[in-house]
């Protein structure tokens, strides 16, 4: 009895630190969120984190450009603020999403689009798959962003260190299943890395977006012709698992069609 009396003792106040533990957490989180929209409304805090209004971010490509830029900033500073990730707006986004750029990435378990562009709930429209290997499905996911969404900006994000990359440059004789088809796709990034100076695997990773950057903006009829007329800016860059920065590649931001949109630098206005 004595023993039975202690085991209901015990658990009690093991359930009480628990309730309290969750309790501070609670709080804790609610503090942080209070603090964070205080902030918002201080220039210098705003300027300090290379924060980009949402709203201007939706309604301009180069702005949702400028804002996955600090996002980024922040996440290497170990400064992320976690954004839009409270009950009530998640509640409010099932009634209807408008996220200000579309992420084609891999499915790498390191390479979260929301975590390394530190943005929160209804931000981002994804589409994953191993080395952004990209088929139908993949080109309607992204023009239903376009077409139905509002969204404007598209970037093909690759990353260091990508397996399907590295099959593409190996060639293993007899892959599995339908990892071929992954080869495939990738095959001539790795042969036109294998021309260049550098290691092959990262000049094929950069070589292997440049590509799917060209391919989108060639994919007839929609991602063609708004990517002709201004209307959709398709870029491309490459995560390092290492440092956890995002480089977007010159490569596809030069040259770009003429827009009505602005370029000019709106970071913590």
């Amino acid at each position: 009895m004595k023993n039975l009396l202690l085991l209901g003792c015990s658990f009690l106040l093991l359930t009480t630190q628990q309730a309290c533990a969750q309790r501070k957490t609670n709080a804790s989180t609610q503090d942080n969120r209070t603090t964070i929209e205080q902030n918002m409304t201080s220039p210098q805090w705003r300027k300090d984190n290379y924060i980009v209004n949402r709203d201007s971010a939706f309604a301009n490509p180069y702005f949702a450009l400028q804002k996955l830029r600090g996002g980024n900033t922040r996440f290497q500073q170990s400064r992320s603020i976690h954004p839009r990730q409270d009950p009530a707006l998640i509640k409010r986004l099932s009634e209807g999403q408008s996220p200000f750029a579309t992420i084609v990435g891999c499915s790498d378990s390191r390479v979260s689009s929301e975590i390394l562009f530190d943005q929160g709930f209804g931000d981002l429209f994804v589409a994953r798959t191993a080395g952004q290997v990209m088929a139908e499905a993949s080109y309607g996911t992204i023009e239903y962003a376009y077409l139905m969404l509002g969204t404007k900006l598209v970037v093909v994000l690759g990353h260091t260190g990508c397996g399907a990359v590295a099959a593409a440059v190996k060639r293993p004789e007899n892959p599995p299943g339908h990892i071929v088809t992954l080869i495939n796709a990738i095959k001539p990034a790795a042969l036109e890395a294998k021309k260049k100076q550098g290691e092959t695997i990262d000049n094929a990773v950069r070589q292997n977006v440049i590509n799917q950057v060209e391919e989108l903006r060639q994919l007839e009829s929609v991602l063609s012709r708004a990517y002709a007329e201004g209307d959709i800016l398709i870029v491309g860059a490459v995560y390092n698992l290492a440092t956890g920065k995002v480089e977007f590649l010159d490569e596809t931001l030069t040259d770009l069609p003429k827009t009505s949109y602005s370029k000019r630098d709106i970071t913590g206005l």
